[in-house]
């Protein structure tokens, strides 16, 4: 519980960032999330409970909220437009005079949450993972778990090696090898220095090691790239003043030989003075390459602002060629007052990012805030939005707007998602399928979730969504997604007592 109580304060005062006001961290962090939450359920019992009960269990007057079928429709819109329209004729009123549009919204998404068990406050580091042993059968296929490893530190990103094996980041202890029989080897000496802050199981921390990928022509050349956040003191004005240490992403690239981390080049950093005091969950840190060799890195809102402006590195997706150069093509290339690497911004926090092949686009998932979590197509030159729009709301309730008036933006300038996810699943890694494993699932995505703990395949047909799959339900933390020999699935699954790597096979295919 102590425990629990510690990733509450830490992810509360990282919500802080989504406020259109900033409050100051220290003193806002005992507040937690809970009261936050607290607000909207005294909202519904104040008003809904009483035909609908405490437990929204129903009433002789009212149906039940959560598990049964609202003859209106379940989704954002549908609850949205009962509540404020109501159905006077069947008994329930119209909410419109009564409530704001915020508060409407409010209501509709914390009745959606509990339908789908998806409470925000709900992060999921401690209850216990549980590993399916049976078969488990999905639309089109069936399918089992096998565990690979288990007891890993707190983990970030696997990439699989043409041999079998896999590599593996834990965020605060580095970069190692997990063979085909699930042994790890010890870490990969001379990697760049990370740092373990706070205890076991922490969300929190500056200076961590965060996604590894591979080289599309690795197998000829050997290159690895490392995104991680580097971590220094006393190096720019924030620092100086805080006197605190500030950390920023990273990309390298190098070899392993021998167990040795070797052929290190620099392959971007951001400037000195875009380094803050943030924790390091905010970084986004993923990597995407194509086959032509660009290289695509996420960077999240690291900073309280900064996404909407060009001169920035926060809250973009940025693009180079893989030995760190800038494409002559890049969308900003050409303006002075931009940073030339970006390709698209206005992200909030970028989570998972993955190169099509056959379409040739990138894609990435992206946290909103309460609701609003997104799987977005990411086109050059785009503006995704953040801090000014999002379909969820701030934790507080509010609108997002933050700065909308002063960056004279409409809602026609941006990009909207392909896939709204509302109420938020804590979406994480994606990955387009293609291999024999599961032929069916072949162009779909699979997508990883933190929150709701769940695997999702997504169908997206001519760049609009089609249909969404839950493929394996409360599993655990699924922090990456990745595609192994053969067409297998590898999940890593984050857990504060140890993450586990398992692995997704065909039910008819012999156990290893």
């Amino acid at each position: 519980m102590k425990e629990l109580l510690l990733l509450l304060l830490v992810f509360s005062s990282v919500t802080a960032l989504a406020q259109p006001a900033q409050p100051n961290e220290e003193e806002d962090q005992p507040r937690g999330l809970q009261a936050l939450f607290a607000r909207f359920g005294d909202l519904y019992q104040d008003n809904c409970a009483v035909c609908h009960g405490l437990d929204f269990e129903g009433a002789a007057q009212g149906t039940p909220l959560v598990g049964a079928r609202l003859i209106h429709g379940d989704s954002m819109d549908e609850i949205t437009r009962s509540i404020r329209d109501g159905y006077p004729d069947k008994g329930m009123p119209a909410w419109s005079a009564t409530f704001t549009d915020i508060e409407i919204q409010s209501l509709a998404l914390w009745v959606k949450e509990n339908r789908e068990g998806m409470l925000i406050t709900d992060i999921g580091l401690t209850r216990e993972i549980e590993i399916p042993t049976g078969i488990i059968q999905t639309e089109h296929h069936a399918l089992r778990l096998e565990v690979v490893i288990d007891g890993l530190d707190m983990s970030f990103s696997i990439a699989p090696l043409p041999d079998g094996r896999l590599l593996l980041t834990e965020k605060s202890r580095g970069l190692s090898i997990i063979s085909a029989e699930g042994k790890q080897s010890d870490y990969i000496q001379g990697t760049p220095e990370i740092y373990s802050t706070g205890p076991r199981g922490s969300l929190g921390g500056l200076g961590w090691l965060l996604d590894v990928t591979l080289h599309p022509d690795y197998e000829k050349n050997g290159w690895i790239y490392l995104h991680y956040s580097e971590r220094c003191e006393d190096c720019n004005a924030i620092s100086r003043e805080t006197k605190r240490a500030v950390s920023m992403n990273a990309l390298v690239r190098g070899r392993i030989r021998e167990g040795q981390w070797v052929d290190e080049e620099s392959i971007w950093k951001a400037p000195i003075e875009s380094y803050t005091s943030r924790t390091d969950i905010a970084t986004g840190g993923r990597t995407a390459m194509d086959p032509e060799g660009f290289v695509f890195i996420s960077v999240g809102f690291k900073s309280a602002d900064g996404n909407q402006d060009l001169g920035s590195p926060h809250g973009k997706i940025h693009r180079i060629h893989d030995d760190g150069r800038i494409p002559s093509d890049n969308p900003f290339v050409d303006d002075s007052s931009a940073l030339p690497t970006i390709w698209s911004y206005g992200h909030r926090s970028p989570q998972g990012l993955e190169f099509n092949v056959k379409s040739r686009q990138l894609w990435g998932t992206e946290h909103g805030p309460r609701g609003g979590d997104e799987i977005n197509l990411l086109k050059p030159g785009k503006n995704y939005g953040w801090p000014a729009f999002s379909r969820g709301q701030n934790y507080d309730g509010s609108e997002v707007n933050h700065g909308r008036v002063d960056l004279e933006l409409e809602l026609k300038d941006i990009e909207q998602p392909v896939v709204d996810l509302t109420p938020s699943p804590g979406v994480s890694s994606l990955v387009f399928y293609e291999g024999e494993a599961f032929p069916k699932w072949r162009g779909d995505l699979i997508v990883g979730t933190l929150k709701a703990s769940d695997l999702l395949r997504v169908e997206i047909r001519d760049n609009k969504f089609v249909a969404k799959e839950p493929l394996i339900e409360n599993l655990a933390r699924i922090r990456d997604v990745e595609i192994g020999v053969g067409g297998v699935l590898y999940l890593l699954l984050e857990h504060a007592s140890g993450s586990k790597i398992v692995r997704v096979v065909p039910a008819e295919q012999s156990k290893s």
